[in-house]
C-alpha cells in the first residue's frame, strides 16, 4: 500500500483513490484514467466487511492492487470493534467525485435538451467518453471542474439563445403586422379637412382648446347664463306612454325664488333697465291698440294668433312659455349634463323618430346601427352614404347637425361618468369603454369616426353663427343686465372678446352655398329646414328623463337660435345703431340658449382631445 504511494508526485494517485474507494466498499465510479472500472460485487445483507471489489481493465497491476485491497479490508473486518473509517482525504475525495458526477449529469441533461430544441427530437445519452481526454490531463478534481464549467456555460448559452429566439421573434412579428392603438381605431378618420367645408380639424382643435374653451367656461359660469327658465312638464305632442325615469340622476332641481338674481326674474328676455322701459311701453300699447276693439271676440283672437305665428316665422324651434306657471329657473351649473342611466328602448324611440321622420330619408333607406332596425349590413350602409352623397347640400347638411349633436351628447356621457356610487360620495370621470362603444371605428363598423366629424361641423355652424351676429351684441344699450351693474360691465367685456376672437378665426363655414339657385325652389327648401327642425324640438318634449330633456331642448334651441341668425344676414346688418331692433332681436332665452349650447359642443371638441390622450397606450 505505502510502496504504490511512493514515488513522484501524483504518479499513482489514481490508485490511491481507487484503493481507498476499495475499502470502503466501493461506490460506482465513472472509468477511469486505464480504461477500467470499479464496480462493486453483489453481496449479502449486513456484509459490510466482506464487500468485494472486482478492477478490470488494468492489467497484472490492477490485479494486485485489487487483491491487496480486499485483504486490507478483510483484516480490518475482522478485527475486535467497530470497521474503522476511511481517512479522511478518502472521504474528501469521495465527495468531490460525487460531486463532479451530479453536475455532469446536469450538464449531460442541459446539452441534450438544448440537442433537442435544435433538432426537433430527443438525443442518445451522451457519452461518458467525451470528457476521457480531460480526466487524463488534468486528473479527477480538474475534470470535475472542467465538467461543471462546461455543463454551465452550455445552460446559460442555451437560456441566453432562447431568449434571444423569441426577442426575434416578437420584433418580426411586430414588424410584420403592428398592432393599431384604441386612439387610433377612434380618431384615424377624424383629421384633414371636413366634408362640404374648406376648414380641417387639426385648425378648429387648436383654436377651440386653447384660445377659446378657457374663457368661454368663465362666461357661463356667470349669473346671466347659468339660469335657465324651461317648462319641464309640456305633454308629449306625438305619444302618451311616456316612461317617466325614476332613478335620482334623471331629476332636475329647480331654483328657490330667492336664488336668482333679481334683474333676471324682472325681465327675462330684456337687455338694460332702459331698454326694458321702452320695450315694456310698446309692447304694452300693442297688447292694447293693435286690434279693433270693434272686431268680434273671435276675430281678436284669430289676429292676436297670425301675430304671434308671424313672430315666430324666423324662429327655428318652438320654445317654451316662459310665462308658463309651471315654468321654472334651473341653475345649469348644479344640473349638468352628464350619464343618468337613460338609456334602452325608450331612448332608442327618441332619436329614431328624429332621424327617420325628420331628416329627409325615405323609409326604403336603413341608417348604420339603428338598434330599432334588424338584418343589416354593410349594404345598407353603403345604400344609405350613396343616398346620402346624393342630397342637395342643404339636406346633407341637416343631417349632419343633427348626427353631430347627437355625437356631442354622447360625448358629455362618456366623459362624465358615473365610476363609482357609494353612501360616502360619487366619483365622476372618464369612461373610456363607453367612449370606445359609441365610436370605435371597429365596434361601430367604421360609423363612429364618421359622427366626430360631424361634430366638428356642427362646432363650424354655430362658430359661424357667432362671429355673425357680433353686431347686436356690439350695439350700446345691449347688457347682460342681471342688476349687478359692475359684474353685468364685465361679463359683456368677456363676452365681446370672446365674439371677436371668434370672428378672427380663419376657415369659417360659407353658408352663401345654402339656399341658393333659385329663388322659389330656395324659400320652400329653407322653410321645409325650418319645420323639420322645429318638429325636432317639439320631440324633446317625450325624453323621458327630466335631466337629458332639459338638456336636450336648451341645446335644440340654441342650434335653432344659431340656424335663425345664420339666415337673417340682411336683418342684422340693417339693425339700428342704438335703440330696440324690430325686424331683428334675440329674447334672453334664446342668447343664453345659444351660448350654452355652443359651450356643449366647444366642450366635446375639449373632450376628444382628453379622450385621445387616454386611448393612446391601449389595444
Amino acid at each position: 500500500m505505502r510502496r504504490l504511494g511512493r514515488g513522484p508526485a501524483g504518479r499513482h494517485r489514481p490508485l490511491r483513490l481507487w484503493l481507498g474507494l476499495a475499502e470502503l466498499g466501493g461506490s460506482r465510479l465513472p472509468r477511469g484514467a486505464a480504461g477500467g472500472s470499479l464496480v462493486k460485487s453483489p453481496g449479502r445483507s449486513g456484509d459490510s466487511g466482506r464487500g468485494r471489489a472486482r478492477l478490470s481493465g488494468l492489467g497484472g497491476v490492477g490485479k494486485r492492487v485489487g487483491a491487496s485491497a480486499t485483504r486490507a479490508g478483510r483484516k480490518r473486518a475482522s478485527g475486535p470493534g467497530r470497521p474503522a473509517r476511511a481517512p479522511r482525504h478518502v472521504r474528501r475525495l469521495q465527495r468531490e467525485v460525487a460531486a463532479s458526477e451530479r453536475k455532469e449529469r446536469r450538464g449531460r441533461a442541459w446539452e441534450a435538451a438544448g440537442r433537442w430544441g435544435a433538432a426537433g427530437g430527443w438525443p442518445a445519452r451522451a457519452s461518458s467518453a467525451d470528457a476521457r481526454p480531460a480526466r487524463e490531463r488534468w486528473g479527477f478534481r480538474g475534470a470535475a471542474r472542467q465538467a461543471a464549467g462546461a455543463a454551465m456555460g452550455r445552460r446559460w448559452g442555451f437560456l441566453i439563445g432562447f431568449l434571444v429566439a423569441v426577442g426575434l421573434l416578437g420584433l418580426g412579428h411586430g414588424e410584420q403586422q403592428p398592432s393599431e392603438t384604441a386612439a387610433q381605431r377612434c380618431f384615424c378618420q377624424v383629421s384633414g379637412y371636413l366634408d362640404d367645408c374648406t376648414c380641417d380639424v387639426e385648425t378648429i382643435d387648436k383654436f377651440n382648446n386653447y384660445r377659446l374653451f378657457p374663457r368661454l367656461q368663465k362666461l357661463l359660469e356667470s349669473d346671466y347664463f347659468r339660469y335657465y327658465k324651461v317648462n319641464l312638464k309640456r305633454p308629449c305632442p306625438f305619444w302618451n306612454d311616456i316612461n317617466q325615469c325614476g332613478r335620482r340622476d334623471c331629476a332636475v332641481k329647480p331654483c328657490h325664488s330667492d336664488e336668482v338674481p333679481d334683474g333676471i326674474k324682472s325681465a327675462s328676455y330684456k337687455y338694460s333697465e332702459e331698454a326694458n322701459n321702452l320695450i315694456e311701453e310698446c309692447e304694452q300699447a300693442e297688447r292694447l291698440g293693435a286690434v279693433d276693439e270693434s272686431l268680434s271676440e273671435e276675430t281678436q283672437k284669430a289676429v292676436l294668433q297670425w301675430t304671434k305665428h308671424d313672430d315666430s316665422s324666423d324662429n327655428f324651434c318652438e320654445v317654451d312659455d316662459i310665462q308658463s306657471p309651471d315654468a321654472e329657473y334651473v341653475d345649469l351649473l348644479l344640473n349638468p349634463e352628464r350619464y343618468t342611466g337613460y338609456k334602452g328602448p325608450d331612448a332608442w324611440k327618441i332619436w329614431n323618430v328624429i332621424y327617420e321622420e325628420n331628416c329627409f330619408k325615405p323609409q326604403t333607406i336603413k341608417r348604420p346601427l339603428n338598434p330599432l332596425a334588424s338584418g343589416q349590413g354593410k349594404s345598407e350602409e353603403n345604400t344609405f352614404y350613396s343616398w346620402l352623397e346624393g342630397l342637395c347640400v342643404e339636406k346633407r347638411a341637416f343631417y349632419r347637425l343633427i348626427s353631430g349633436l347627437h355625437a356631442s351628447i354622447n360625448v358629455h356621457l362618456s366623459a362624465r361618468y358615473l365610476l363609482q356610487d357609494t353612501w360616502l360620495e360619487k366619483k365622476w370621470g372618464h369612461n373610456i369603454t363607453e367612449f370606445q362603444q359609441r365610436f370605435d371605428g371597429i365596434l361601430t363598423e367604421g360609423e363612429g369616426p364618421r359622427r366626430l366629424k360631424n361634430l366638428y361641423f356642427l362646432y363650424l355652424i354655430e362658430l359661424r353663427a357667432l362671429s355673425k351676429v357680433v353686431p347686436f351684441f356690439e350695439r350700446p344699450d345691449f347688457q347682460l343686465f342681471t342688476g349687478n351693474k359692475d359684474q353685468d360691465a364685465e361679463n359683456k367685456m368677456l363676452l365681446l372678446e370672446i365674439l371677436h376672437e371668434i370672428k378672427s378665426f380663419p376657415l369659417h363655414f360659407d353658408e352663401n352655398s345654402f339656399f341658393a339657385g333659385n329663388k322659389k325652389e330656395a324659400n320652400k327648401l329653407k322653410e321645409d329646414f325650418r319645420l323639420h327642425f322645429r318638429n325636432i324640438s317639439r320631440i324633446m318634449d317625450c325624453v323621458g328623463c327630466l335631466k337629458c330633456r332639459l338638456w336636450g331642448k336648451l341645446q335644440t334651441q340654441g342650434l335653432g337660435t344659431a340656424l335663425k341668425i345664420l339666415f337673417s344676414e340682411k336683418l342684422i346688418a340693417n339693425m339700428p345703431e342704438s335703440g330696440p331692433s324690430y325686424e331683428f332681436h334675440l329674447t334672453r332665452q334664446e342668447i343664453v340658449s345659444l351660448f350654452n349650447a355652443f359651450g356643449r359642443i366647444s366642450t366635446s371638441v375639449k373632450e376628444l382631445e382628453n379622450f385621445r390622450n387616454l386611448l393612446q397606450n391601449i389595444h
